[in-house]
């Protein structure tokens, strides 16, 4: 189903930029809603199960709080908030660093470990679920069409403006 019949919009787009850009937004949401389903019973949100991943991928030493907002997948405007949640859910840790006390670092802990251990196989299933009608050669072509996209990601937004 077009994007069009799906949205019940009676005229065509106005250009095919505008069709290409709410086609991708109605995308990712449909699919990122269905992902965050999955971490409903752990009472987990994506941006939270990213935080994990990052910092499991960081090892022992873990990541100034700063670069973890750096490296997330969506944007959230208040990483601390979210850090301190997943604090007092013991899934991970912050202390400050020796060399600049100024500067907060964020490690995942051993229940956040355990925790990703066990999502691990139930998210990459997930993923095959919601993309397996799409081929690998098909999969290819839209990361790299996605990464094009992308590319352009430097215009700000007073760069858009008439």
């Amino acid at each position: 189903m077009s994007l069009r019949e799906e949205i019940k919009k009676v005229r065509p787009f106005e250009v095919v930029e505008q069709e290409a850009l709410l086609n991708l937004v109605r995308s990712a949401d449909v699919l990122a809603a269905q992902i965050a389903e999955v971490f409903k019973p752990f009472a987990l949100s994506p941006t939270q199960y990213n935080v994990l991943r990052i910092l499991r991928g960081a090892g022992p030493d873990g990541l100034p709080c700063g670069e973890v907002a750096v490296r997330m997948i969506t944007r959230d405007p208040d990483v601390t908030r979210l850090l301190d949640r997943m604090e007092k859910r013991k899934l991970i840790r912050r202390s400050r660093q020796k060399k600049d006390r100024r500067v907060v670092c964020a490690r995942i802990t051993d229940a956040g470990l355990e925790l990703l251990e066990g999502l691990d196989p139930i998210v990459m299933q997930a993923h095959r679920k919601q993309l397996s009608h799409m081929t690998a050669d098909q999969l290819r072509r839209l990361i790299a069409l996605l990464e094009l996209a992308r590319s352009q990601s430097t215009t700000t937004t007073k760069d858009m403006t008439p």
